[in-house]
């Protein structure tokens, strides 16, 4: 039986959960999320809780099972709290600027890059070096962040670039000089 995947869901106060078949709807106060989940995947909700069962401990039923209640778990916590990546810019030169919805990223280019939001996703620049990603799908959110990322990505040699904030940066030796010669 899968760890994940026999945890029963707790509905927090305020969210409705709608399930259609193999359509869940979630409705919060941040939003509105929908996803699809597999046709063999059984979700049943009950005084507020969702449970989500398996047909068969077949290795694919396993791996859908716990799949499948955190795909709903996502959703539930997405429209209740929201999700937020945060990342960091190294570098002399290097910020970034918010221009209406757009993000504007001086990362050392003849030109400055501009990115464009996706739908119910919000940028926010506390500091030149440091961008905020905020939306209810995390899904979203982790590719819009990694988008961003892949403008610059950080270097061995000094960390030059955009990273994630918790990410850490295995760094290289610079030149060992010239050996001495006989």
């Amino acid at each position: 039986m899968s760890r994940i995947g026999r945890k029963p869901i707790t509905i927090p106060q305020g969210v409705q959960v709608d399930i259609l078949g193999n359509t869940v709807k979630v409705k919060g106060p941040k939003g509105e999320l929908q996803q699809v989940v597999h046709p063999e995947m059984k979700i049943s909700q009950d005084n507020g809780i969702i449970n989500v069962e398996r047909p068969s401990d077949q290795k694919e039923h396993r791996s859908l099972h716990g799949l499948t209640r955190t795909l709903v778990f996502n959703m539930i916590n997405g429209v209740t709290n929201g999700y937020t990546k945060a990342l960091d810019i190294n570098g002399v030169g290097y910020r970034a600027a918010k221009q209406g919805n757009n993000l504007v990223l001086t990362m050392g280019y003849s030109h400055p890059v501009e990115i464009q939001p996706l739908p119910g996703i919000e940028f926010d620049v506390p500091a030149p070096n440091k961008i905020m990603v905020k939306g209810i799908d995390k899904q979203i959110v982790g590719q819009m962040a990694a988008e961003i990322r892949a403008v610059r990505e950080p270097e061995p040699y000094k960390g030059k670039g955009i990273k994630y904030e918790s990410e850490i940066i295995r760094r290289k030796a610079g030149k060992a000089g010239k050996a001495a010669k006989k």
